[in-house]
């Protein structure tokens, strides 16, 4: 069975996928923005531990990394925390699974929470340091980010999902996509086999999809990557 971390596990999503990938018997560290996210229903006792942190900050985003590195080096982790906030958006939905990735152990696979929103994504990074990000945008850079670490890393498999509009808090009660689909994807990509492409997939529903066409730019991603160990002081090996 696999170690896998799901971050912004508290709700929705997120924890519709600790909830699976508990089902199938994997050991689960689940994050959560604080000890009051939790309830008593909420099954902690079939997780492997719990990691806090506000991925607003800096300070505790390294914080999460640094206890969730005391379970061992993980073999996925899911970057599923997001918000649809400004100023935050930025920060949590692309700076965090940017800082822990880079301070964390290499893990074997890495999947990433993207959104078809990311196709009306801006590539001015200024906003990135500025706060003045939009979802989109966070969303965008997020998508590169994950495909240009399926490239950089031997040995680490990269994905980026999209989860479809499901109707979660952040989706609302309307959103027409399948809630199950929403989170199958994930669980897929972090136990499976045999996944194809093996890294560098943009999915959708367990179908590898086209991105926008800075997602896979080069040159863009390494802007992105520059901008983001320049924001966080951390350099990605």
């Amino acid at each position: 069975m696999a170690l896998i971390l799901v971050t912004g596990a508290s709700t929705g999503l997120g924890h519709s996928t600790v909830n699976a990938l508990a089902d199938e018997g994997h050991d689960v560290v689940v994050h959560v923005r604080n000890q009051a996210r939790l309830t008593e229903e909420d099954g902690t006792a079939r997780w492997k531990g719990v990691v806090l942190g506000d991925l607003t900050e800096l300070d505790e985003i390294r914080g999460v990394a640094r206890q969730a590195s005391r379970f061992g080096r993980f073999d996925a982790v899911i970057h599923n925390a997001g918000t649809m906030r400004t100023p935050e958006a930025a920060t949590v939905n692309t700076v965090a699974p940017y800082l822990l990735t880079a301070l964390m152990d290499k893990p074997a696979r890495l999947i990433y929470l993207s959104s078809s929103m990311h196709r009306g994504g801006s590539t001015d990074l200024r906003g990135l340091s500025a706060g003045t990000a939009s979802y989109s945008d966070s969303k965008l850079w997020v998508t590169a980010l994950a495909l240009a670490l399926a490239s950089r890393w031997e040995g680490t498999a990269s994905h980026a999902v999209d989860p479809g509009w499901v109707p979660t808090r952040m989706g609302g009660a309307g959103a027409p996509d399948d809630l199950t689909a929403g989170h199958e994807t994930q669980v897929w990509l972090a136990t499976h086999p045999d996944v194809t492409p093996g890294t560098g997939g943009y999915w959708y529903h367990r179908q590898a999809q086209t991105p926008h066409p800075a997602a896979r730019d080069e040159e863009f991603q390494a802007r992105l990557i520059e901008v983001l160990e320049s924001r966080t002081g951390v350099p990605l090996d």
